[in-house]
């Protein structure tokens, strides 16, 4: 499931990061690695605040509709 489907407060797995081997190597520099724990945090329309690796990280629906969690 895409991690901008998930809900305020859920705790999920990261499987895979989809997109241009760019910004696949940009998600994974942030931490959005296979088997890292994040967490939502907050959530507006315009996109997410996660945590991941003790960090808090703003992403907009586009860029969390490539990451997918388990």
């Amino acid at each position: 499931m895409p991690l901008a489907m998930m809900s305020v407060g859920e705790i999920r797995t990261v499987l895979e990061c989809k997109g241009k081997s760019e910004m696949k190597k940009h998600l994974q520099n942030l931490g959005f690695t296979h088997g890292e724990r994040i967490q939502v945090l907050n959530e507006n329309p315009s996109g997410l605040i996660i945590l991941v690796k003790g960090v808090k990280l703003a992403l907009n629906r586009g860029v969390a509709s490539m990451i997918y969690v388990e």
